[in-house]
């Protein structure tokens, strides 16, 4: 899910979406701005006539694709996906991401690990010369875990702080668990301190998808560029 900060939403980038949408596609569907913005020009294709089935990666977005009446499965329905459309809070000239400010990119990296292509929908304000820019790197972990988990991230040299809401309340994801922000400062070696960070007994994952994009789909209004990673 992407982050709900000052965001540009790219209906641009979500109408241009569509034209890798075919019949009996079987669908992928992110959580956040740019997801939910997809979500609805799909809609519109459906209630048009177009035959897709929907997985849908949040409560959230299920609710928004039943109210669309987008067909919905449950992942272990289909087996495997087509296309997954999802946002991001980072985007790297590598495309690699960071997703996560919104708490579902665990389940948003199991149904884009489960498609044959993932493809990324952002404003232009998401773009980074170096994953990490913003700062955060979100972590789902049990709830059992935290405490071992902050220490361990510590050890690393990593702060971390538990998210909570506007009420000060923990943020519990769609899983039940709880999230960890951990504060980065690039340059960083992604791919090592990913590897390090789900080793740790506890973490469920991170909010890293380090080759995982096949293109990226960046715009806001009519001018939408595609940019697509190599060797894909």
């Amino acid at each position: 899910m992407a982050d709900q900060a000052n965001p540009t939403t790219p209906t641009g980038a979500a109408r241009a979406a569509l034209e890798f949408v075919s019949d009996g596609m079987k669908l992928g569907l992110g959580t956040g701005r740019a997801a939910s913005a997809f979500v609805e020009a799909l809609g519109a294709r459906v209630a048009e006539g177009l035959v897709v089935t929907g997985v849908p990666t949040s409560e959230a977005t299920a609710d928004l694709a039943r109210r669309l009446a987008i067909p919905l499965a449950r992942l272990e329905e289909v087996q495997s996906l087509d296309i997954t459309f999802d946002g991001a809070d980072e985007v790297d000239d590598r495309l690699d991401v960071i997703k996560g400010y919104g708490a579902a990119m665990v389940r948003e990296k199991v149904v884009a690990a489960s498609s044959d292509q993932l493809i990324i929908l952002v404003g232009p304000e998401k773009l980074v010369r170096k994953l990490g820019e913003r700062g955060r790197l979100p972590i789902e972990v049990l709830p059992f875990g935290v405490a071992l988990v902050r220490s361990e991230l510590s050890k690393l040299g990593i702060d971390s702080d538990l998210r909570v809401d506007g009420r000060s309340e923990t943020v519990v994801t769609d899983n039940g668990n709880w999230i960890l922000d951990a504060k980065l400062d690039p340059p960083l070696d992604a791919r090592a301190l990913e590897s390090a960070i789900v080793a740790l007994p506890g973490v469920l994952g991170t909010g890293f998808f380090l080759g995982m994009a096949d293109a990226v789909l960046i715009g806001s209004g009519a001018d939408v560029e595609v940019r697509r990673a190599p060797d894909r």
